[in-house]
């Protein structure tokens, strides 16, 4: 431990109370390690303040000390955009205690919530009020309003609303100096120059912490249906997306599935079974809501209606409507369950890309036969969020290699040909989990000269020093000392 942090802990503990900083090394210990336990940290401390105030007296004290900060939630990031530098340089800022709704208005649509309010929380107050926040995914039992903000997390929903960046009306957030924008009004008009909520969005803490979120609410679902669908490829499966968006607009999910994912999680997942009898290669889970009692046509009628034709004319080849809650939540839990069963499945190179919609379905077969032929022995397929081009591309190791050494030897190697696909399809190489440090020197390759120009000159003139996430989005060297 450098001086400086020293100082900084008993400053803070001398400014904010002793809850406010954390010492002990075993409950600091389960925050130094990203989720998927690729990338691993040392930090002497996590300071954990309960208010705006606290934050904004932590980042002056740390921008007075020179000492990096590594703001954290609920650290369900899946690029390493939570840990702390492995050197021991920086502490963690945890956020977890500033977790109180402030308002929910459901006459105006809208809540706010400050940074550590778990995403589940947040959907049981808003139901509570008649209203939902549409944005969910699997970790919401344990991701913050602040991590989704600064991310600009995607999830299942985005089909119909979009991601956090639209669901954003507001921010509150305390810049590297110390000092508070305050931007949680709800305006729709505001033509004061850059706009800062939007830059704080998306910006993984290297610009400020997000303190605070204004969060546009819709009307709670009077019902719902969901249904699993089996037919032949991914260009089927987007064929009858678009089928079924000419029959309505209340089609809220749509997510693609290949069989191997899906035995991967009838495999590992206690609990789970095939929702259909029959074997498919492809799968689509979709969900069609109801937010007005008075609709002549029920969610499950409405499906239905529009999945009957395909079934007969043999578009889809199988489908079963959920007949209860229980069935749908267990449709449901198939899907948010993949992660958990690829990680257990063994090592595993992921890629969360986009790529125009209309492209995605070819990309998702022809690049996982790319993959397999260049890399032999490794397994690859993509699922994900077919309606807005969203794609999970995985690329499981060959059974029996040493994960480490295929980590660090092939793992790079692999990622460069897959982001060479995406980049060749016209797509992005972050579509909701953000860069971190997974996907720095990537960003960097690929970028061309004016983005990354942008990026470094945005960094630097909110944070010259270097001192919010060291390491993650954007490298900067700190700026050097006045004499």
């Amino acid at each position: 431990m450098t001086p400086a942090i020293s100082e900084l802990i008993d400053s803070v503990r001398a400014a904010l109370g002793p809850k406010a900083v954390i010492t002990d090394p075993t409950e600091i210990a389960p925050w130094l390690d990203d989720w998927r336990g690729r990338y691993h940290g040392t930090a002497s401390a996590i300071l954990a303040p309960d208010s705006r105030e606290g934050v904004a007296t932590i980042l002056a004290l740390a921008h007075a000390a020179r000492v990096p900060l590594v703001p954290q939630g609920g650290n369900t990031g899946m690029v390493g955009g939570a840990t702390p530098p492995a050197d021991g340089s920086a502490l963690i800022l945890s956020l977890r205690r500033m977790n109180r709704i402030r308002s929910i208005r459901p006459e105006d649509g809208l809540a706010i919530a400050e940074a550590g309010v778990i995403l589940a929380d947040l959907h049981a107050a808003a139901e509570a009020q008649g209203m939902r926040f549409p944005l969910t995914l699997g970790a919401r039992g344990s991701a913050t309003i602040g991590g989704l903000a600064s991310t600009n997390a995607g999830g299942t929903q985005v089909l119909r609303f979009g991601t956090m960046r639209s669901l954003i009306a507001g921010i509150e957030a305390v810049l590297p100096d110390g000092s508070v924008h305050d931007g949680l009004a709800a305006l729709k008009k505001d033509n004061r120059g850059y706009d800062l909520n939007q830059l704080l969005i998306g910006a993984e803490g290297t610009l400020g912490v997000v303190t605070a979120a204004t969060l546009r609410l819709v009307p709670a679902i009077t019902g719902r249906a969901v249904a699993w669908v089996g037919l032949a490829d991914p260009e089927t499966a987007l064929a009858l997306l678009r089928r079924l968006e000419g029959g309505t607009d209340r089609i809220e999910s749509f997510e693609i599935i290949p069989d191997a994912t899906l035995a991967l999680v009838l495999k590992h997942i206690p609990g789970t079974r095939a929702p259909l009898e029959s074997a498919h290669e492809w799968h689509v889970l979709i969900e069609a809501v109801t937010d007005d009692p008075a609709d002549a046509e029920s969610p499950v009628e409405l499906l239905e209606r529009l999945l009957a034709p395909a079934l007969a004319d043999g578009q889809v080849a199988d489908a079963v409507i959920a007949a209860s809650e229980a069935q749908a939540e267990s449709f449901w839990r198939i899907r948010h369950s993949i992660s958990e069963a690829e990680r257990a499945d063994g090592p595993a190179m992921q890629h969360d890309v986009s790529v125009p919609v209309a492209g995605m379905p070819r990309f998702m077969v022809e690049a996982a036969a790319a993959c397999e032929e260049r890399f032999p022995g490794t397994r690859a397929s993509g699922f994900g969020h077919l309606g807005d081009g969203n794609v999970h591309f995985h690329v499981r190791a060959p059974r029996g290699i040493d994960p480490q050494r295929w980590y660090a030897e092939e793992g790079p190697v692999i990622t460069r040909f897959v982001n060479d696909l995406v980049v060749a399809a016209g797509g992005s190489i972050s579509a909701e989990h953000g860069i971190g440090q997974m996907k720095l020197a990537e960003l960097e390759r690929l970028s061309s000269p004016a983005r990354m120009a942008a990026l470094r000159a945005i960094k630097a003139a909110f944070d010259p020093h270097a001192l919010m996430n060291p390491g993650k989005l954007v490298a900067l060297a700190p700026a050097p000392l006045a004499p």
